[in-house]
């Protein structure tokens, strides 16, 4: 049936998509048989599987020619050969100076090219301003990987991408694996080896952003991979990511992205490590105009539409944050933490000023801050004044974290099982009894599977139960603000339900058209935008429910048509390239007589002629009240494709401006989730007394137009269903209107 290739249905909702065969003849009930092939694209002939790139000996090669070394003083090659030249020393790796004039640079032997190289080398590093003659001679040195640090490609306009796409295309020809043009040297930075526990693996577009994360090695953080991607002219972020979720030390991936170059291969990329529950945590710049146009002139890439990137990122489970700061303590809690016991956040604090702010920040956040038991409470009561409040947050008053009692209480908290993290914000130093607390919470970490994280908000950072204590821990999660740490625990939460449950919606995308698609074949005029009656017939070829309703080019005709859709009826002017008639005074509502329907015809004729609207004719339509009035509908995006939105409809919908979107191919789970994103979803719980109203049938449309986007996406550019009445609970759904621009 149409709905298993949007993934499992429930019980009723299967039921309801049967029942809608009614709508489309046989194309629900075939579906099944035609989406269960074998294959690696889907309908619309997109990928379903991305190969992960063997980049092992582009971080640990073998061998390194260098093209353009120099170690004359002055000259800016010859610091970065001097830096390649300890790298390679580092990982083991002979290097291979390459240079036409000279004989040796940094006491190595030069050679005149890479044709010369005394035996093939697995990367090399291009030092030159125009690295396309290079490229092309890497072929016959059998070169696996190369580097183009030059600059002056995509991102600076349509000559430098074209120069780029030649680039491109030399590695391509060449069967070289190219990073860059305009990268850096990050990936053969001096990394710690003396860190041990899981990694945070690198990726960023632009070298200097990644520099902060870099630096969580100082804090004890092992760090195992930086991929400068730059402007991505072959390999991408999505190789990185593909590759990095593979790799078994790494913990999380942190990311810094101006743009994608290719939005199915980063879905793909960011379902595998869904997959494999490795957290992503990203920064993706493009959210305002002006850091979209900055992104673009940065890296040559699309940035796409904000609002797109963001549902796609949130769907495949990929961590969005904003700042640099956010990205490396969401990373690293991430790569370290183990998965959660419960879900409920406990707060201690020396201070009930304390306690209560962070309690407050952290709840309008979405933690859950659980009232501890009567019990626990008694318990907490033996070493805390009875008159401090210990519901949660837990106030213990200062004085006993001095003593014994603070490791006995920090225990207690940690043994209630509805607390799964403790956080302890310390707003500023009172040594020595922030120094016990600060030993004593470390200690309960080393003894708990539980998350615990300290806030040391001291400005100074320099005391001893920070930097030694508390950074010297690889159990306890430190941070310096209430901001961060907030963002860093809702995201360990919240990346440990998505994979708990994570199916991945790729592997059952349809990978056939449906009958329904052959319909919707005949109906489909290029180029441009059908009428209403025209569009509601591709509806109803996917089965999604339409009015009862006639075309007419008579007032004769109108009367007939009336008696048979059964009054009251709406009569509405249809023509191609017809929007908005409501505003030009072409729909009349609530017609209950002949009369009005013969008057209604003559008015709606008179004046599409005035506005010289050529009719294809009068629709009669049945007449559907008492619903809540949703939009369903389909845009293409530049980077994704195409993309499904629902959210809340009628004249006023530019207004509101409550929509949710998602990428294809995505399952009911999915589809609900859009609606619970909505901030008017309590109108489909029922408002005012109203019922509430059949949300199963509006998540039906939803898929059904997720199946049209996916097999219609090459030639439909634009569907608007405005409104769908979704009706009161078990009585379905129906497109009162409905616009579709074809390619």
């Amino acid at each position: 049936m149409l709905g298993s290739t949007h993934g499992t249905l429930t019980s009723d909702l299967r039921a309801r998509v049967v029942a809608c065969g009614e709508q489309t003849g046989d194309a629900v009930h075939e579906t099944a048989a035609v989406t269960v092939a074998a294959g690696d694209t889907d309908v619309s002939g997109r990928p379903l599987y991305a190969p992960v790139p063997d980049l092992d000996r582009f971080f640990r090669p073998a061998s390194v020619a260098v093209v353009g070394a120099s170690d004359t003083a002055g000259r800016p090659n010859a610091g970065i050969t001097r830096q390649l030249v300890a790298w390679a020393e580092r990982v083991g790796a002979r290097l291979h100076p390459v240079h036409p004039s000279r004989a040796s640079v940094c006491g190595r032997a030069c050679v005149r090219t890479v044709r010369d190289l005394p035996a093939p080398v697995d990367l090399a590093v291009l030092l030159v301003s125009d690295p396309l003659p290079v490229i092309e001679e890497l072929a016959e040195a059998k070169v696996r990987f190369a580097v183009a640090f030059a600059s002056g490609y995509a991102e600076t306009g349509p000559e430098g991408a074209a120069a780029q796409a030649r680039l491109a295309g030399a590695a391509e020809r060449a069967g070289v694996r190219l990073l860059g043009p305009n990268t850096n040297l990050n990936a053969f930075e001096r990394f710690r080896d003396d860190l041990e526990g899981p990694a945070v693996a690198l990726i960023t577009q632009s070298g200097h952003q990644g520099r902060p994360v870099f630096a969580l090695q100082e804090l004890g953080v092992r760090l195992s991979h930086w991929a400068p991607t730059g402007n991505e002219a072959d390999l991408e972020s999505a190789d990185f990511l593909s590759y990095f979720t593979e790799q078994p030390e790494v913990g999380a991936v942190a990311c810094y992205l101006e743009g994608l170059k290719d939005g199915r291969s980063f879905l793909l990329a960011a379902d595998r490590a869904a997959r494999r529950k490795v957290p992503v945590v990203a920064v993706k710049v493009g959210r305002t105009e002006a850091g979209a146009r900055t992104a673009a002139s940065h890296t040559g890439k699309l940035t796409g539409t904000d609002a797109v990137v963001d549902a796609a990122m949130r769907q495949y489970g990929v961590i969005r944050v904003d700042g640099l700061d956010e990205l490396q303590d969401t990373a690293a809690l991430l790569a370290r933490a183990r998965p959660p016991l419960a879900d409920g956040v406990a707060v201690y604090a020396i201070s009930g000023g304390t306690g209560a702010h962070f309690a407050d920040l952290a709840t309008a956040a979405g933690l859950r801050i659980p009232r501890l038991s009567e019990a626990r409470q008694a318990e907490l009561h033996q070493w805390i004044p009875p008159y401090l409040n210990v519901a949660n947050p837990v106030d213990n008053g200062g004085h006993p974290v001095g003593d014994e009692r603070g490791r006995k209480i920090i225990d207690a908290i940690l043994a209630d099982p509805a607390i799964g993290v403790l956080i302890c914000p310390i707003t500023g130093p009172f040594p020595p009894m922030s120094d016990r607390l600060a030993q004593d919470l470390v200690d309960a970490a080393e003894t708990t599977d539980k998350l615990v994280c300290v806030v040391w908000g001291s400005p100074v950072g320099t005391e001893e139960a920070y930097r030694s204590t508390l950074l010297g821990s690889s159990r306890v999660a430190t941070f310096r603000t209430f901001a961060n740490c907030i963002t860093a625990v809702r995201a360990h939460l919240a990346h440990h339900r998505f994979t708990a449950g994570y199916v991945s919606p790729f592997d059952e995308a349809p990978r056939t058209p449906s009958p329904s698609f052959r319909k919707a074949q005949a109906l489909v005029r290029p180029g441009e935008q059908l009428s209403e009656h025209a569009a509601k017939q591709l509806l109803r070829a996917y089965g999604i429910r339409v009015p009862r309703e006639q075309l007419v080019t008579s007032a004769a005709a109108a009367v007939r048509a009336a008696g048979l859709v059964g009054y009251p009826v709406v009569m509405k002017a249809s023509a191609p390239r017809l929007a908005h008639k409501t505003e030009l005074g072409l729909v009349r509502i609530g017609l209950t007589s002949a009369s009005q329907v013969r008057d209604a015809y003559r008015e709606l004729t008179d004046i599409a002629r005035y506005e010289d609207i050529g009719l294809d004719g009068v629709l009669v339509c049945q007449m559907v009240e008492r619903g809540v009035e949703m939009v369903v509908g389909v845009t293409q995006d530049e980077l994704f494709g195409p993309t499904v939105t629902a959210g809340l409809g009628g004249v006023l919908v530019e207004v509101l401006n409550d929509v949710a979107v998602r990428v294809p191919p995505f399952g009911e789970d999915q589809a609900r989730a859009m609606l619970a994103e909505l901030r008017g979803r309590a109108l489909l719980e029922g408002v005012r007394g109203g019922p509430p109203v059949d949300v199963d049938a509006l998540v039906e449309v939803v898929l059904r137009v997720q199946r049209m986007a996916l097999e219609l996406g090459g030639v439909l550019s634009e569907l608007d269903i405005n409104p769908l009445m979704v009706l009161p609970r078990g009585q379905g759904a129906v497109a009162l209107d409905a616009l579709a621009v074809c390619r």
